[in-house]
């Protein structure tokens, strides 16, 4: 009887939890659709300043590509609100209501069962033959074993998974002790090689240079990996305190935490507070260029050129900032994230309605093979395709492009134009 009451109160509460679900509400605002309709505003004051000569034609063309590039931006920035912002009125209905109809029938669904073959007063059924491992106890310890269990698991269904191959090195580590044994290294390097950004494979490298007395190694390694996390990555605290660690032990100076712009000490930061804003942007200008000057006897620091190349795209100086990714990926491939950044900083330098050039198509090609639906990529590939000659490749990606798009994007009906031309 107890077990009725509680599937019945379960049941009422799933109940009274969707009814705000249900209701009516007032339409939401999306942040997407808010950058859009300033993207609007933009395009429309632009064509204002032209139309009444207070902006020549030039510097109108180069306003709207820019804008322009910050829509493709933001598009490819909001993936799921891009897929479904053309669905139709119907589909949306369906999505609506379906997932709490499900969530209310399913609970009235297994009280219905319970009451027609329920029994409480039988014990458990047996597991019958099944391997003890496919039915973990939630209430035992998660063992170095049975993550060792569950990744094997894993790779034996994907072979390839990089995560499968992280989570085995890391379980053959605890195993270990904390000692990363060669096997670790192994699944780690495999991990590494199908997905070179996995921030855990890095981490236990490093670890292992650590161990091996190699500090040096260890610390370039992790202050590369904390020169491209993001700043909320949930791994840095501990990143931080092991690069501290093994600083301290080696007898090495500890190192400041990274960031994308060099950091001015106390003294700096008070009297820049007293400074004029063109003067202070010229005094954290005079720190950048002082790293770029530091990275001259440092060419192999790799997340030196990393925070450089970050500084200079912030100050604007993109042609120095495409030149230092460059020096970094040489050391080592970016990953994704930081590829977007290379890619963005080259086609910032593209005249209004010139192609992309071979070095822009490089970095974009290599954008493209690791995000395809990568929306700056889509444009300015798009662009060189249909400037070579190719225009069933310029077709291919624009189309694509289009389908990302929502419906009162203000590029749509230039990149429509586009489409028609390499018709």
């Amino acid at each position: 009887m107890l077990e009725f009451f509680l599937a019945l109160l379960t049941t009422v509460t799933v109940g009274a939890l969707l009814v705000p679900l249900l209701r009516a509400s007032a339409r939401r605002t999306e942040r997407l659709d808010g950058e859009l309709a300033i993207y609007r505003d933009q395009l429309a004051e632009i064509e204002r300043a032209r139309a009444d000569g207070t902006t020549p034609e030039s510097e109108a063309a180069a306003a709207r590509i820019e804008v322009e590039r910050r829509i493709l931006a933001a598009a490819n920035a909001a993936p799921e609100k891009i897929e479904t912002a053309s669905a139709p009125t119907e589909s949306s209905t369906l999505h609506r209501f379906l997932p709490p109809a499900l969530a209310l029938l399913i609970p009235l669904l297994a009280l219905g069962v319970y009451l027609n073959v329920g029994r409480p007063g039988l014990p458990a059924a047996p597991f019958g033959t099944r391997p003890a491992m496919d039915h973990p106890n939630p209430n035992e310890p998660m063992t170095a074993e049975r993550l060792l269990a569950q990744a094997r698991a894993r790779l034996a269904e994907a072979p390839n998974d990089p995560d499968a191959l992280s989570a085995l090195g890391e379980a053959l580590t605890l195993e270990a002790d904390g000692t990363v044994t060669a096997p670790a290294i192994e699944a780690f390097n495999k991990s590494l090689a199908l997905r070179p950004d996995d921030a855990r494979a890095h981490y236990y490298l490093g670890l292992h240079e650590a161990q091996s007395g190699d500090s040096r190694a260890a610390l370039e390694r992790w202050q590369a990996l904390e020169a491209k996390s993001p700043p909320d990555a949930p791994w840095l605290a501990m990143l931080r305190a092991e690069i501290a660690r093994v600083s301290k032990a080696a007898g090495l100076p500890v190192p400041p935490a990274q960031s994308a712009m060099p950091q001015p000490s106390r003294e700096q930061q008070e009297a820049m507070q007293n400074l004029a804003p063109e003067q202070r942007q010229q005094a954290i200008r005079g720190m950048v260029e002082g790293l770029d000057a530091r990275m001259k006897d440092s060419p192999d620091d790799r997340a030196g050129w990393l925070r450089l190349a970050n500084a200079w795209r912030v100050l604007g100086e993109n042609a120095k900032a495409v030149d230092a990714y460059a020096r970094a990926d040489a050391l080592a491939p970016l990953d994704t994230r930081t590829l977007t950044d290379w890619a963005e900083a080259h086609v910032r330098q593209i005249a209004p309605g010139a192609p992309p050039p071979p070095a822009a198509v490089a970095v974009l090609e290599r954008l493209e093979k690791a995000e395809p639906r990568n929306a700056l990529a889509l444009f300015y590939l798009g662009a060189a395709s249909f400037a070579s000659g190719d225009k069933a490749a310029a077709l291919r990606r624009w189309r694509t492009l289009l389908a990302l798009l929502p419906a009162d994007a203000p590029i749509r009906a230039m990149l429509e134009e586009r489409i028609k031309a390499a018709e």
